[in-house]
């Protein structure tokens, strides 16, 4: 069986959909009589030959102020080629943009399985570039006109899937496929502690924690004026980790608050042995976004036993149960701010820890199997009409 996955950014860029689709194509990669090839932009210089599987990409040009690249697959003549020479038995879209259309158009010409996976929140996306509630409208409508061209379709939880249908109109059945982690819990935690506390120098205090990309979107600003509210009252370090394009207006705000001894911007982090240390090193993961879906990044946080903080009613808190197997609070920085503070002193946070890892954590051998089955049952169908 031959499976192509169709995403629309890939490395060097580092978000939660790369991440996804990497995990699918290497776990699938092992599967017996499987080959997997990612069709993805050529967005800067990435040995692709490092990955256990193929990629082939095609031209992209740069998007000014934004940190992506816009794939132009139908005028580069060797990608076409390339993607015909494969003969696929099977596609799976991750993103609704040129890459992906290409993928739905490969496969209703060759009458093969088109699978699609929802990890966005496309409205938000749209409304960011356009400011217009009209036209962003309208864009939605088309991205799910697209997905529900798919054969299966799927998105990455509850709440998410309550988006797409009450919000955007998805009028086709949704199934789930949630976000996951390759990673087990640290062998020695002391040991990951102690290496982070050394990298940063950091004492007798709390440690808070962010990955992913620093923008905006990731209502990040909300983390700086909840901890500058509580500055004075707990001793705490604040790690940011990643890169992204309001990076400089974060750092700015960080001397603007004073908080340059308490704030440390780590930069991307490539090496997954140390961001599992700082996980595992974390007593609480910091992750107020409105924006994402399912994060990858809280999964990561739950196998290392490391429970998340989240904005109450968004979608990628809507696994979480408050004080039980993560933490909410509403989308305001002093609320948010003493919600820290009362998690540090809740004597229940042992308990919470523990919930989180049992019931958030997830690995993706256990969720690509579930997917690949699905891939047979509907080649299976395909092939014995």
């Amino acid at each position: 069986m031959k499976i192509g996955l169709f995403i629309d950014t890939f490395y060097p860029m580092i978000d939660g959909v790369v991440t996804v689709v990497d995990n699918y194509a290497r776990i699938l990669s092992n599967y017996k009589n499987t080959e997997v090839v990612v069709f993805a932009p050529d967005t800067g210089k990435y040995d692709d030959s490092k990955l256990p599987y193929k990629v082939v990409r095609c031209k992209s040009i740069k998007l000014p102020k934004l940190d992506y690249s816009l794939p132009m697959p139908k005028i580069d003549l060797r990608f076409l080629k390339s993607l015909d020479k494969y003969n696929l038995d099977i596609i799976h879209i991750h993103s609704p943009f040129t890459i992906g259309r290409l993928g739905v158009e490969y496969a209703k010409k060759h009458n093969i399985p088109l699978f699609g996976t929802i990890h966005s929140q496309f409205y938000k996306d749209f409304y960011r570039a356009t400011r217009n509630k009209f036209i962003s409208k309208e864009l939605t409508k088309n991205t799910m006109d697209l997905f529900s061209r798919c054969d299966v379709c799927y998105t990455v939880n509850e709440g998410m899937r309550d988006v797409v249908i009450n919000e955007y109109g998805f009028k086709n059945r949704l199934l789930l496929a949630r976000n996951a982690t390759d990673w087990c819990i640290v062998d020695d935690i002391d040991k990951s502690k102690d290496r982070i506390k050394k990298m940063y120098d950091i004492k007798n205090e709390y440690i808070f924690l962010f990955v992913g990309r620093i923008n905006k979107l990731k209502n990040i600003f909300l983390i700086l004026d909840s901890l500058n509210y509580i500055k004075n009252k707990i001793k705490f370090k604040m790690l940011f980790v990643g890169d992204g394009q309001d990076k400089k207006e974060l750092s700015l705000k960080i001397k603007k608050y004073g908080l340059e001894d308490k704030v440390i911007l780590c930069g991307k982090c490539s090496d997954r042995e140390l961001l599992r240390d700082y996980y595992a090193s974390s007593d609480l993961f910091l992750f107020p976004s409105l924006y994402d879906a399912s994060s990858v990044v809280q999964i990561e946080a739950a196998s290392q036993k490391c429970p998340g903080l989240f904005i109450d009613g968004s979608a990628t808190s809507s696994s979480i149960k408050n004080n039980h197997n993560g933490f909410l609070s509403s989308n305001d920085y002093k609320e948010y701010g003493n919600k820290i503070i009362e998690i540090i002193k809740n004597k229940e946070y042992i308990s919470v820890r523990d919930n989180v890892y049992k019931e958030i954590y997830c690995t993706w051998d256990s969720e690509v199997n579930k997917v690949y089955k699905k891939y047979l049952e509907i080649f299976n169908k395909k092939n014995s009409v």
